[in-house]
């Protein structure tokens, strides 16, 4: 019953913005404002209850239904950041053993960062599903730019990671050492994203 109860979370937020419309710019700041008004309705809140349904949304809603909405966003938006802050939890979610691996593999390349992530010590699957959880718990209950800005570094520390083992990789298999790299790269890419969402947010310009 429960279950049931949460599948028209997201569809109903959206509904309401949409007004039926089908435009592609209507779309887009449809997209927008589901992301603001599920920030503000759990801001709204004291029930523990509305934020946890928000943390699992991609559990209950699905991936690809937040792809439909929020994976077109600019990557410097609100729903573009939930996007990727939702994107990181369900990777850590499903493998947060090389989440901690590569967290731990990375430490020594971005020191600063690993504090701001806020990671315990040492790094484990538990730490980093529980890191995941509370950044996304972080953006609807606290500060957003500083669940931003734990992201971002959670996310350059683990880039640190792959570039460490890319290199260990580089001279047994070349290829996989390259892919290793390209995702490396990609996630610092988001990174600097998040970063760059959280000095909007701080500023008053993120949309």
């Amino acid at each position: 019953m429960a279950a049931r109860n949460r599948r028209p979370l997201l569809r109903a937020t959206l509904g309401a913005h949409l007004a039926g419309e089908v435009d592609p710019i209507a779309t887009t700041e449809a997209a927008r404002g589901v992301a603001y008004a599920l920030v503000d309705r759990a801001r709204a809140t004291d029930d523990p209850e509305v934020t946890r349904r928000l943390v699992t949304l991609a559990d209950d809603q699905g991936l690809d239904e937040l792809a439909e909405l929020w994976a077109d966003a600019p990557a410097i938006s609100l729903p573009g950041a939930l996007w990727r802050l939702y994107l990181l939890r369900a990777w850590v979610q499903r493998d947060p053993v090389s989440a901690a691996r590569q967290f731990e593999a990375g430490r020594g390349r971005v020191l600063p960062r690993e504090v701001v992530a806020g990671l315990a010590d040492p790094p484990g699957p538990e730490g980093v599903r529980d890191l995941a959880d509370a950044v996304l718990t972080g953006v609807f209950e606290g500060d957003l730019d500083v669940a931003l800005d734990r992201a971002a570094a959670f996310c350059w520390v683990v880039a640190g990671g792959r570039a460490a083992h890319a290199d260990e990789l580089d001279d047994v298999d070349g290829e996989q050492a390259d892919r290793v790299t390209r995702t490396g790269h990609a996630l610092a890419r988001t990174a600097d994203q998040l970063a760059a969402a959280a000095r909007r947010w701080r500023a008053g310009t993120l949309t």
